[in-house]
């Protein structure tokens, strides 16, 4: 492809639609599957993204505020939203008008919501988050069922979930064992009650991969989605072999090309000194595209099939690469931060690694002023 960009990434739609049927295919029709599309559906593009996995096959879609929930309504109408973060006092009228599923953990909200739906003439559907030790939402598994019962008995509420998220399950068996025995000692109690709930769920992608005997009647993949395994301490389950593709590409041009002496000091803070003559490429891209600046002298990236190294600080429009074994590189050359290029690739994982972070912060960092190129088929 010759770019008309300087910095785009590709998103395979093809990719996504495969992803998805393959998870549809490895938990089976009973279960039904959340997809989270939360910070720009991990930025690879809500609005487009919705489209395509309401004609996927998705079920529900799980958002982090009303203003992702009102994206999704403006592509399709029908399709359930739960609402993963607390309701801000000022937001809850909003998600009640706009038929968006509340998390409740607190007999507040519940009664608040409640107020609500008799204003309004509403039945409200809502979830209760369970706190088993991830500890930013959720009642307490032990006070649980006093909420559970509170919420059934107010007038206008039909609760339609109850779900906990797991805090380390990519890297602390132990840890994601105990949280999984208070919330199922908890789903035992609901069964003991005579209380069903239609949606349970504990798995995002990390569980569906170490914890799978906690799939209930629903999973949350977000990751997994979007073609990309989480990464972590644990090895891999036997039960469930990953075949996902990655759907994003994040891709740059070769801005200018010059020869550089030895001795001759690269970018901010002279970080890069180099010890022999080299040529070096600067692209056209840095952390003001979301190329996060701690991958300077550590990054690498794909020119002509190869693996080249960042020197120097990334800066914020612009980054430098060695590119002395490859004299032949010219400006206007296509540079790879993640996807493939003739038989080399270079994983969001692995630029996670280099930047001392996560896959999800190197996605949604990705900013406005990359423009999201679709293949694979039409998102409307």
């Amino acid at each position: 492809m010759k770019a008309m960009y300087r910095c785009w990434a590709e998103v395979d739609l093809s990719a996504l639609r495969e992803n998805l049927a393959w998870i549809r295919n490895q938990v089976g029709p009973q279960v039904k599957i959340m997809t989270v599309v939360k910070a720009d559906a991990y930025g690879h593009g809500l609005k487009q993204i919705a489209a395509l996995l309401m004609q996927s096959g998705t079920d529900i879609f799980g958002v982090a505020n009303l203003t992702e929930a009102r994206s999704i309504r403006a592509v399709g109408k029908g399709w359930p939203i739960l609402l993963l973060g607390a309701c801000l006092p000022e937001e809850m009228e909003g998600a009640v008008r706009d038929d968006v599923m509340p998390t409740i953990s607190t007999l507040e909200e519940a009664d608040q919501f409640a107020v609500l739906a008799d204003q309004h003439n509403k039945l409200i559907q809502v979830q209760i988050k369970v706190d088993t030790g991830m500890g930013r939402l959720g009642v307490e598994a032990e006070l649980a069922m006093d909420l559970i019962r509170h919420v059934r008995s107010l007038p206008g509420l039909e609760l339609t979930g109850l779900y906990t998220h797991y805090a380390a399950v990519e890297d602390d068996p132990d840890y994601s064992q105990e949280q999984a025995r208070r919330f199922n000692k908890l789903v035992g109690q609901l069964q003991m009650a005579g209380i069903s709930i239609p949606l349970i769920h504990a798995n995002n992608s990390g569980g569906l991969l170490h914890e799978p005997g906690t799939l209930y009647k629903l999973i949350r993949p977000g990751l997994l989605v979007y073609g990309v395994v989480p990464s972590g301490q644990r090895p891999m389950g036997s039960k469930l072999k990953y075949q996902v593709r990655p759907a994003l590409s994040w891709k740059c041009r070769v801005g200018f090309v010059k020869e550089i002496p030895a001795g001759k000091s690269l970018s901010y803070g002279r970080t890069f000194v180099s010890a022999a003559p080299m040529r070096v490429a600067t692209l056209t891209a840095g952390y003001g595209d979301g190329y996060l600046r701690a991958g300077s002298n550590r990054a690498q990236v794909l020119i002509r099939g190869r693996r080249l190294p960042v020197l120097g600080r990334i800066t914020m429009d612009q980054m430098l690469v060695d590119i002395t074994t490859l004299p032949e590189v010219n400006t206007g050359d296509e540079a790879v931060f993640i996807g493939r290029q003739d038989n080399a690739e270079i994983t969001v994982n692995e630029v996670a690694d280099w930047m001392g972070t996560i896959p999800w912060e190197v996605f949604t960092n990705i900013t406005y002023r990359v423009p999201r190129i679709y293949r694979g088929g039409q998102a409307s």
